[in-house]
């Protein structure tokens, strides 16, 4: 819960975050040019069509005309510094829109009034609203032929939520002439707040009616707990509206905390990193507490993907605070460089607080080099890419090939461009294919000892026990022999290499969520070396595996489907084939909503499929959800 900041001095401005946040094409990048131009951040409107825009700064951004990564530009009104967060809007960059919601103040949730609600706006506004972060409604767009108001509020609260009410109104909506009016709270704007905050709708029932200004306070508090959303009009292109806009967010949206007096250690989190020309990494850090400045020494915390917390140490050798201050305070962000590299996720302070709301991605390609002598710098240019982005998990494949993770072809599109602008590579994707994982079923142990006994040629002992682990901890090592009973280079030998083993489990899926524990250990002086422990760790480990079992897991995603009545029938038995698991069907008049589960790899199929059912009318949205098993144990 956010709270209203009083600065500590007249000099002390507000600091505001927000993310701006819609479907493709809705006109985010256009919105945040003219909040920049309105308030003198920059001296004239850049086009998204022009490819001159200032948050859109990469140039593949600028030539497809979308957002890619996250960007932070900022303006003042009054005492209140805004620091805006211009998003993607694709669906294949839905980690990039989700690690800006972690470091959000408030919000603005963008709707084109010709195109209306669309199937990506829906998914975002349920994240919004899960996360009670404040979002105040922008329908864009009103001097464009064929736009909609009073038509769309009626989707708007049918299709997004029903706890919404419009601070303003239109004259002239679909032609050049439109304008936006104020529309002061009214009876209808009480009737909607009394729905989600209690003393009002006693005050409605009981007496007295409430003022004007107590409208005003109910729709503020409503809006900062994120249970209720002021909606606005207007043109991002004309800018009719924007200032309306401007003063809801000023007003309604509570400002970061201020920073406290006296010495507090800092507190934040690293929520996007790019490259630069010369190899070097910008992090963008949100502060929470405290303060950073040029040359500080700083310990940064890193979650590893086998559940385990490293120590990124390094001294601040370049800090950009979004908003020209020389220190970083708490509130505002900042882009910065330590030696060595931040990644995303990496925090300050500790590992808690509001986490990225988004499941891993589930597409799987394999990566080759067009010319066989960049293969190397092929596989260089894509660790390097994984190494600032923990979602792109890039992997060793067959032939000098690499595989990664990725959330969708147009992903796939942008990291081609990225691999060939920026490091000089061409390369080849192979079409993306569902990833399956392994699990742990049960226990399994196993020992080999050294050649004295005759079992194996290696000079080493090695006993390994293999467990489940907690769901999302990973791949973790951990020891019950006594530390120091091996040399370190033979106890790395053996934890590196169960970790490479492990990347290909009984079926040949990669195996994760679980714990191997080093039993036994042994080893002969001066005969033994690492690639004796290197060499029979893959045997140990397998057959331990055996013993221990494991389940195949197939990935889900969560859909919605909007379709007419007389095509509910047939629609879900469709998706009833394909394997879908529902969890819910509401509606009726004038379409059904069908919500559930339906295994990634028939997602496409089911979405291909819906036109020919429903006349074209049909609306789908998916989402990486989570896994289920598929048959028993192995």
């Amino acid at each position: 819960m956010h709270t209203q900041n009083t600065p500590d001095t007249p000099d002390t401005p507000n600091t505001l975050n927000i993310g701006i946040l819609a479907h493709v094409d809705a006109g985010k990048t256009s919105l945040t040019e003219r909040l920049l131009f309105d308030h003198g951040a920059i001296d004239r409107l850049g086009s998204v069509d022009a490819g001159d825009t200032r948050t859109d700064d990469g140039g593949i951004e600028r030539r497809r005309g979308i957002t890619i990564r996250s960007a932070v530009a900022a303006f003042t009104v009054g005492d209140t510094q805004v620091n805006l967060i211009d998003t993607p809007g694709h669906s294949d960059f839905v980690a990039e829109v989700e690690r800006a919601l972690e470091v959000l103040d408030g919000a603005v949730l963008l709707l084109s009034a010709v195109e209306g609600v669309q199937a990506r706006t829906r998914v975002l506004m349920r994240t919004l609203r899960r996360l009670r972060l404040p979002t105040l409604v922008f329908v864009n767009k009103i001097d464009r032929a064929g736009a909609r108001t009073e038509e769309l509020l009626t989707d708007i609260r049918r299709l997004l939520t029903p706890h919404v009410a419009p601070l303003t109104r239109v004259t002239g909506a679909g032609t050049a002439h439109a304008r936006v009016v104020p529309r002061p709270p009214d009876e209808r704007t009480a009737e909607a707040l009394a729905e989600v905050d209690p003393d009002l709708l006693a005050a409605l029932v009981d007496g007295p009616e409430p003022a004007a200004g107590d409208l005003l306070a109910a729709l503020a508090a409503r809006t900062a707990d994120g249970s209720f959303h002021p909606l606005y009009h207007g043109s991002a292109l004309g800018g009719q509206g924007v200032s309306e806009l401007v003063e809801g967010l000023v007003r309604m949206v509570p400002a970061a905390a201020p920073a406290t007096a006296g010495p507090t250690a800092p507190r934040g989190t690293v929520f996007a990193v790019r490259p630069g020309p010369g190899g070097e990494r910008t992090a963008y850090l949100r502060l929470y507490a405290g303060e950073v400045r040029p040359r500080r020494r700083l310990t940064f915390l890193r979650r590893e993907a086998d559940g385990r917390t490293t120590e990124v140490p390094g001294r601040v050798t370049r800090l950009d605070v979004v908003g020209g201050a020389a220190t970083l305070t708490a509130g505002n962000i900042a882009a910065l460089t330590v030696p060595g590299g931040l990644r995303v996720g990496d925090r300050l302070g500790d590992l808690t607080g509001r986490a990225p709301q988004f499941a891993p991605p589930t597409l799987e390609t394999v990566v080759r080099a067009r010319r066989p002598e960049q293969a190397a710098p092929l596989r260089s240019a894509l660790l390097a890419l994984a190494d600032q982005d923990p979602l792109l998990h890039a992997r060793p494949a067959a032939s000098g090939a690499t595989a990664l993770l990725l959330y969708g072809e147009v992903q796939m599109e942008v990291l081609a461009a990225t691999l060939a602008e920026d490091f000089g590579v061409e390369a080849e994707f192979a079409p993306g294919r569902v990833r399956f994982l392994e699990r742990p079923a049960g226990t399994g142990e196993a020992v080999e000892e050294m050649p004295w006994l005759e079992r194996t040629r290696y000079w080493a002992t090695i006993g390994l026990r293999v467990d489940p682990g907690p769901r999302g901890s990973g791949g973790v090592f951990a020891y019950e022999t006594e530390l120091g009973a091996l040399p370190r280079a033979f106890h790395q030998a053996v934890e590196e290499t169960v970790h490479a083993t492990l990347l290909s489990g009984l079926t040949g899926a990669e195996v994760t969520d679980y714990r191997v524990t080093l039993i036994r250990s042994g080893f002969s002086s001066p005969v033994s070396t690492a690639a004796d422990f290197r060499g029979l760790t893959p045997i140990v480990l397998r057959r331990a595996l055996r013993r221990a079992g494991t389940l195949l897991y197939e990935p889900y995603h969560a859909f919605e489907a909007e379709v007419p009545p007389d095509a509910l029938a047939a629609v879900t038995g469709r998706l009833a084939s394909l394997g879908a698991v529902f969890t819910g069907t509401t509606g009726g008049d004038p379409v059904w909503l069908i919500a559930g589960e339906l295994p990634a790899r028939r997602v496409r199929e089911a979405e291909l499929g819906l036109p020919g059912l429903t006349r074209g009318e049909a609306v789908w949205s998916s989402r990486p959800s989570k896994d289920r098993p598929l048959g028993p144990p192995r």
